[in-house]
């Protein structure tokens, strides 16, 4: 659908993923190069306060250099409410792909780094015996330009019941030179080490931007650092099906791009 859009000379606005197959993204990058046209998926983590008053403590110097993140982006499967087609094979996309994507854009826009390669990745099948093909449980580890490292763990493994509102939702924790700095997706603050001493500190800095605001930012041409644009779209969905490929082949330290 989105390609079929882009064909027709309209901007395009997504749920993650934008796509599941490389195939489907390099002509989603080329119709939107070769027409001029946008493209906005609904990555939500620069939307948050706390994500932007990170970005903000990490690019002001304070947790000095970034040496590793790790981050626990579990979700819940609900498996009796998800919508048949999700455990159709070849429709899903798998779980690195439709979780993962979130993080890919968010590291590089918090931490100012890239990343470089796959060190390893993994899936497979835990949650869901009657789908053996749906691998609900996925892991990975990955390395930055500056060399610093990335744990992540995206697997469908939070509780159906009141997963979303765990104090595990979405946890990231980077690890700095001077300091250490820990956000969730449920806490309005930031846990903050300096010195050896811990504290919730209020996130301060640039108002965030959402999705929704940084894709029309990027019609207007009116975008700036903070806003989500289609360049980001498309190299957050290249990082996230590369790591996926990773995984489906069992393939070790292929680079990102």
């Amino acid at each position: 659908i989105a390609i079929e859009a882009l064909k027709r000379g309209k901007h395009v606005i997504v749920d993650k993923p934008l796509c599941t197959r490389m195939p489907e993204l390099d002509e989603i990058e080329r119709l939107a190069v070769e027409k001029d046209l946008r493209v906005g998926c609904m990555l939500t983590q620069r939307g948050s306060r706390t994500s932007a008053g990170v970005r903000h403590l990490i690019r002001s110097g304070r947790l000095g250099d970034i040496h590793a993140v790790t981050f626990g982006g579990q979700h819940p499967l609900n498996l009796d409410s998800r919508p048949g087609w999700y455990f159709e094979p070849g429709r899903h996309g798998g779980t690195i792909t439709d979780i993962f994507i979130h993080a890919a854009d968010s590291i590089p826009w918090i931490t100012g780094l890239s990343f470089d390669r796959i060190v390893a990745a993994r899936c497979w099948n835990a949650l869901a015996p009657e789908y053996p093909h749906f691998k609900d449980g996925a892991q990975l580890m990955m390395a930055m330009n500056n060399g610093a490292g990335i744990l992540g763990d995206v697997s469908y493994f939070m509780p159906s019941k009141g997963g979303y509102s765990m104090p595990y939702y979405w946890r990231t924790t980077f690890f700095g030179s001077e300091g250490i700095a820990e956000v969730s997706a449920v806490s309005d603050k930031i846990d903050l080490t300096e010195n050896g001493a811990v504290s919730s500190v209020v996130p301060e800095g640039p108002e965030p931007e959402s999705y929704l605001s940084g894709f029309l930012s990027d019609i207007t041409g009116t975008a700036t650092d903070e806003s989500l644009v289609t360049a980001d779209v498309i190299r957050a969905t290249r990082t996230a099906i590369r790591v996926q490929e990773s995984a489906d082949t069992n393939t070790f330290d292929n680079p990102v791009t």
